[in-house]
């Protein structure tokens, strides 16, 4: 497991994150378990779409935040597939923050978990159960993954829906980096 105390500086722009947020191409000990559902070990936190074009964009307005907040997180992150489809959807058509997005997401920081077909009624059951706030497939996969792998710190800019969402319909999230009044 890789410390993230050493990273100096993210980047300066949408072109992609430093060397040293990549940190040379050095793998992170966690691994994938060889089950069918991809747990990931060691890892301590989940991160939604919007933090990360947020961590890798210096024009962002939650850029600052997002990279104080990155340096306390161990790594890897555990993402999902559904939060790295909205990713490359926001970047769009956008040749550089691709680039960016894919340089962060090969360097390890960054882990994507499989959600295995068995397990899609627990998701649906997520996103059937909160009719106030509708919660879309990215959010019911991290809350999903969130259970399965006993994980309550997110590294997000959705505060909105994060402050509603529940683990097992009880705990709250630990949201990085933290709401501003």
């Amino acid at each position: 497991m890789r410390d993230n105390a050493g990273f100096k500086r993210l980047h300066r722009n949408a072109s992609g994150p430093s060397r040293a947020a990549t940190r040379g191409g050095r793998k992170p000990q966690a691994r994938l378990y060889g089950n069918v559902c991809g747990a990931i070990t060691g890892a301590e936190a989940l991160v939604d779409t919007g933090a990360i074009p947020a961590l890798l964009d210096s024009t962002d307005r939650r850029h600052r935040v997002c990279v104080e907040s990155f340096r306390q997180l161990r790594l890897p992150l555990v993402t999902s597939e559904g939060v790295l489809t909205e990713l490359f959807h926001l970047v769009g058509d956008n040749r550089k923050e691709m680039e960016s997005a894919w340089k962060l997401l090969r360097s390890g920081a960054i882990e994507p978990a499989a959600i295995a077909h068995a397990e899609l009624p627990q998701v649906h059951a997520l996103m059937s159960g909160y009719g106030d706030r509708p919660m879309d497939f990215a959010d019911a996969t991290l809350v999903h993954l969130a259970r399965r792998e006993s994980l309550s710190t997110i590294f997000t800019v959705d505060h909105a829906d994060l402050e509603t969402y529940r683990i097992e319909g009880r705990r709250r999230f630990r949201e990085l980096p933290e709401k501003r009044p």
